[in-house]
């Protein structure tokens, strides 16, 4: 059997990327043709370098320097040093040509389609060399010598029996593994050519033509093709199987996951693909082929969106009832070289409107207002552009099966507030596409989605876990602040379960927030988290969030099960976040890969916004240099407190009293609470690491954590206090106080108690207050801090309302 294995940018973007490309091609014995696109990223580099050089601007030097400086750098870090030497030298011969190729470019000034296409090609050449010596057995063809086009340089068309023959001949005395360049072909005279940016798909799907090809992957960064943009409709998840025509459809109409004319190929063929993702390859993907539709019964397969889309409509008296105004009219718009989108036309006959890409209505318009001089100048016809539009489409074969469909969509938008500028609908009833104003698209399509995935009307629903101390002023402060939510930000938030560590209650239509611990013990249930997690996967209501108010490892373990029934987590419990780093990075794929979210602000610092600062850093491209902390308001708490007239025993009982510490304070006072935040920190600044991996001085013994209650322990403390206040005494006489700090610095992080001075940022740190410094490659002079309350039931409960409202609003 002959497999083709297409791999996308993103998935030989890093030597790590590649390995487990190396890793997916390796696991089977078939025959298997890889074709791979350039590494992700540097097909921008090339375009921007070939037109710098065509300028005369000598940057294009900056530019080729990059790209070989990450090629070579690739292939040091992927190939053994005593096999370095052929495949630096191969790629140094690829490098040179190009140079001198940008160079001529440079003496000459000029840039046409064929020599952007001659410059382009080296991303995937490149790329294809470097992969075929990584795979173990694995050859290199070059795609220009099978697949042969027309001279349409920039998007050639493919002359398809020429391919097949070239195909028959060469890649039939292949046996094993091959590896090809995409998105390239060449001419006649073989020059060469691409077949349009993402045509690395269309590649892989020619070759499987070509080759009768039993199947065709598609790896790529995603799980498949998904029910909508997860980027904009939280509760997106993988659509398991989809038919060529659903996936032309969806791509056609936003959906990035493979180049739209991959399916032509197939389709004839009836050759099978599947979409996988590279990073996540156990993961089933979306199955392509004839018989999606003959075994699902859905009606609605997936929605589609173009974001961004300038509406045009033609219209007038002199349109009705002549004939060849539609033949003017596109036309002229194909002499332009204007695609067009979306097609909707009265049935007066008095307006044409269709949708074309923003950047194209300039020449639209002229190339209309020649068609149509005459009609313009005497105003029987007019021309009318509405900018800042985008398309929807909900898309799938059953739809014809099913009637109400329509009606559907648009009572949903409609009672919505979302304008439908334009509908098309083919008589096909594959599509029926709406057009709505750019600002409304994330609301449009997150209610067509519920309407067709999930349910009919939003509402938040809650299911508290833990209604002790943080529980309870979370449960408070969600009462006080119900009324205003819905009357000005039109959100209802229902609480529907609520557990403790005995019992569980569960109403659908709301549990009074007026006395929630009482109406548990009078109405709740016997606790079993197996029957809460059926109970709650039986409800399957929409927009669900499961709150863990607990410090219980057994609630922080239904997690998983929690994020697979599509409910957000927002957890002020911090053992999942600092457990196995396995687990922390398995809860956080697993909610991308549901839709849903997974929050955890409260784990550090109570409500001060210390994990989304983080993430928000290093997602826009910052990196976290080294961060010092007071991360335990506990223990800030009790070193402010202690003084001459207050011993260490009683300063650790004052913490406890308050709220401050845990209910046992020995989790605080051994510094396993701060290690789970600095771990967590760790994490977040991308560094994966353990317990273990944490350095740990602990300020008291060993033997005062190992007595059985915290009576006793109390009084192993108490015994200590008079050699505390020796020390003390002689710390307030240098001018210095004590810290508990956690530290992370090159990957490395450690926690332990140091003696401050006045001119360190912590010295002035109050009451149980946190402190974070921020040193990064942005802020690496002075760096940012974050400071305020980090202990306390309120401020706690209000970070994680805090989580509950992000969810709410995206």
């Amino acid at each position: 059997m002959i497999k083709i294995l297409k791999f996308g940018g993103s998935s030989v973007a890093t030597p790590g990327n590649i390995k487990k490309v190396k890793s997916i091609v390796e696991q089977c014995d078939d025959n298997k043709f890889v074709v791979v696109s350039a590494l992700g990223g540097v097909t921008d580099q090339l375009v921007k370098a070939g037109m710098m050089a065509a300028a005369g601007n000598e940057a294009f030097r900056k530019e080729l320097a990059e790209i070989e400086e990450r090629h070579l750098n690739a292939a040091k870090a992927l190939i053994k040093p005593q096999q370095q030497g052929h495949v630096l030298s191969g790629l140094k011969v690829l490098l040179n040509e190009l140079e001198d190729y940008l160079q001529s470019m440079s003496r000459l000034q000029e840039h046409t389609p064929k020599l952007q296409d001659y410059v382009l090609s080296f991303g995937e050449r490149m790329s294809a060399f470097l992969v075929s010596e990584v795979i173990d057995g694995a050859v290199l063809l070059d795609t220009r010598s099978i697949i042969k086009t027309d001279s349409a340089f920039g998007k050639a068309q493919v002359d398809f029996e020429k391919t097949k023959a070239l195909a028959a001949g060469i890649l039939s005395t292949i046996k094993g593994r091959a590896v090809l360049p995409g998105f390239i072909a060449s001419d006649g005279n073989g020059v060469t050519t691409t077949l349009g940016r993402g045509g690395s798909d269309y590649t892989a799907a020619i070759l499987a033509a070509a080759a009768g090809a039993s199947l065709v992957e598609i790896w790529t960064d995603v799980d498949g093709f998904m029910t909508a943009d997860p980027r904009k409709v939280e509760k997106a998840c993988p659509i398991k199987r989809l038919s060529y025509q659903e996936v032309f459809e969806l791509s056609n109409f936003g959906a990035k996951v493979i180049y739209p004319p991959t399916v032509h190929p197939l389709l004839p063929a009836n050759i099978p693909m599947r979409i996988k993702n590279t990073f996540n390859p156990t993961a089933e993907g979306t199955l392509v082929d004839a018989s999606a539709d003959k075994v699902s019964n859905q009606s609605v397969k997936g929605i589609s969106s173009i974001d961004d889309i300038a509406l045009l409509t033609l219209h007038g008296v002199g349109m009705a009832g002549i004939l060849g105004i539609s033949k003017r009219l596109f036309g002229a718009l194909a002499g332009a070289e204007v695609n067009v989108a979306l097609i909707s036309q009265a049935s007066s006959e008095q307006s044409i409107t269709f949708a074309i890409v923003p950047e194209h209505v300039a020449q639209a318009r002229n190339a209309i207002e020649r068609a149509f001089e005459i009609e313009i100048s005497h105003q029987t016809i007019g021309l009318k552009i509405e900018n800042d539009m985008s398309v929807i489409a909900i898309v799938g074969e059953n739809m014809k099966r099913m009637p109400g469909i329509s009606g559907k969509l648009f009572h949903t938008l409609g009672k919505n507030g979302v304008n439908v500028v334009a509908i098309a609908q083919g008589s096909s009833e594959l599509n029926i596409s709406t057009v709505v104003r750019k600002a409304d698209l994330r609301k449009a399509l997150n209610v067509v989605h519920e309407a067709f995935f999930l349910v009919d009307y939003k509402e938040i629903f809650l299911y508290i876990a833990g209604v002790g101390t943080v529980g309870s002023h979370l449960v408070q402060q969600i009462r006080q602040q119900r009324e205003d939510l819905m009357m000005r930000h039109h959100l209802k938030i229902n609480l529907v379960g609520v557990l403790n560590s005995r019992k569980m209650l569960f109403d659908e239509q709301g549990i009074g927030l007026d006395d929630v611990q009482g109406t548990l013990e009078r109405k709740g249930v016997p606790l079993h988290l197996d029957g809460f997690l059926q109970h709650l996967s039986t409800l399957n209501l929409r927009n669900s969030i499961f709150v863990d108010c607990t410090a219980s490892a057994e609630v922080a373990g239904i997690y998983e099960n929690v994020l697979q029934s599509f409910v957000s987590v927002v957890t002020a419990n911090k053992i999942a976040c600092s457990g196995a780093y396995e687990t922390y990075r398995k809860l956080q794929d697993l909610s991308r890969a549901r839709g849903v979210k997974f929050l955890y602000e409260t784990n550090v610092g109570a409500g001060l916004p210390v994990i989304k600062t983080i993430n928000e850093l290093v997602l826009s491209g910052d990196k976290i240099i080294k961060l010092e902390a007071v991360l335990s308001g506990t223990l800030n708490f009790i070193f402010n407190t202690v003084s001459e007239t207050i011993p260490m025993s009683e300063a650790i009982r004052a913490a406890k009293e308050k709220g401050y510490s845990e209910p046992d304070p020995r989790v605080d006072l051994s510094g396993v609470d701060v290690l789970r935040k600095i771990l967590i920190l760790a994490r977040e600044c991308g560094y994966p690491l353990e317990k273990t991996d944490v350095e740990i001085t602990p300020f008291l013994p060993q033997s005062c954590f190992d007595t059985p209650t915290i009576d006793l322990f109390f009084e192993k403390v108490r015994k200590l206090d008079a050699g505390f206040e020796t020390r003390r005494k002689a710390l307030h006489a240098a001018g210095k106080r004590w810290r508990f700090v956690a530290s992370l610095l090159d990957g490395k992080a450690a926690i332990g108690l140091q003696e401050v001075d006045g001119t360190h940022p912590f010295f002035n740190l109050q009451g149980s207050d946190n402190i974070i410094t921020l040193y990064t490659e942005r802020y690496s002079a002075q760096p940012m801090v974050i400071k305020g309350a980090g202990a306390g039931a309120a401020v706690t409960a209000a970070g994680v309302f805090g989580d509950i409202i992000r969810i709410a609003n995206i």
